[in-house]
């Protein structure tokens, strides 16, 4: 009797993974403010060593070397798993970026145009379904962010860039044969080569920020490995027992924590037309999550018969 249920279980990590991996991201702006004067690409740089090295250390306690090992004794089958390190060390990029240069609110509005970008790539590639209900909400999302898109007066290429990388970053993590710890690190362990010519050229230039500034410097960077691993690998396992669908939906957490923190930390400018747009998001998400709840109800009716 307990076999039906155990899908459900599934879902149910799946949903909790997908939490603490939304709710970490939506904090990074206040971690990532902290690297004054260490410019985005150099703290993208020991991101991803420090990531890398992080990882080693937890597939070994883990003895998880054996499918990294089955994964890079066969190159022509790592296409997929370099696709995703190249669009999260993009992301990766563009989000510092956008932190200290203080676009905190682009930033945001690229993570709400993900889950579209989602539901697009899934519908289009997955040949994922949706009701009546969930079109009408990302509809109603869809046409919020294209007003601040017109209403911003400029191609918001952060913006853009954001939904884009982390949206088929998203679709080609689910297609990945790999779980979460080990494809992460195959991940980082592909963008380490570049990550240490990039790090030996700042050194050797006198551009380093590494065991030169303060302490606290060199703590934080060491640091952003670990602040970004840990998400990635709850994403990496909540999106292989999730719709991405559903993926999209939880994705909306993570903005709406930037976009207090823009608006209550950062105090960036808020526009009027920008708030009503949130508010027609937020009217979406309502109803996509109410057409979701009634398809659970209608599945677990139909399994207990």
């Amino acid at each position: 009797m307990s076999l039906p249920l155990q899908p459900d279980k599934e879902v149910t990590r799946g949903v909790l993974l997908g939490l603490f991996a939304y709710l970490w991201w939506g904090c990074f702006p206040l971690f990532f403010a902290l690297f004054e004067g260490v410019p985005a690409w150099e703290v993208l740089v020991h991101r991803v060593i420090w990531s890398c090295l992080f990882l080693a250390l937890l597939v070994t306690v883990l003895r998880r070397w054996s499918p990294v090992l089955g994964a890079l004794r066969h190159p022509q089958r790592l296409g997929r798993v370099l696709a995703c390190a190249v669009l999260i060390a993009l992301n990766w990029g563009i989000y510092i970026y956008a932190v200290e240069t203080r676009h905190v609110f682009q930033a945001s509005l690229g993570y709400f145009l993900t889950p579209l970008v989602n539901v697009l790539l899934g519908m289009l590639i997955l040949k994922e379904r949706m009701r009546l209900l969930q079109g009408m909400a990302v509809g109603l999302a869809t046409l919020a962010i294209v007003i601040q898109l017109v209403v911003l007066g400029e191609l918001p290429w952060i913006t853009l860039c954001l939904a884009l990388s982390f949206g088929t970053y998203g679709l080609f993590r689910k297609q990945v044969p790999l779980d979460g710890v080990t494809g992460l690190f195959v991940e980082t362990l592909l963008l380490l080569p570049v990550a240490l010519i990039a790090l030996f050229w700042l050194i050797n230039a006198g551009y380093s920020h590494f065991m030169i500034g303060d302490a606290q410097a060199n703590l934080l960077l060491m640091a952003s490995g670990v602040v970004t691993a840990l998400p990635l690998i709850a994403f990496a396992g909540a999106t292989h027992r999730l719709r991405l669908a559903t993926i999209g939906f939880l994705m909306y957490i993570n903005p709406t924590i930037q976009f207090f923190i823009a608006l209550l930390v950062f105090e960036e400018p808020l526009r009027p037309i920008q708030l009503v747009t949130f508010v027609m998001i937020w009217i979406g998400l309502a109803m996509y999550s109410y057409a979701a709840w009634q398809g659970r109800s209608r599945t677990s009716t139909a399994t207990a018969r």
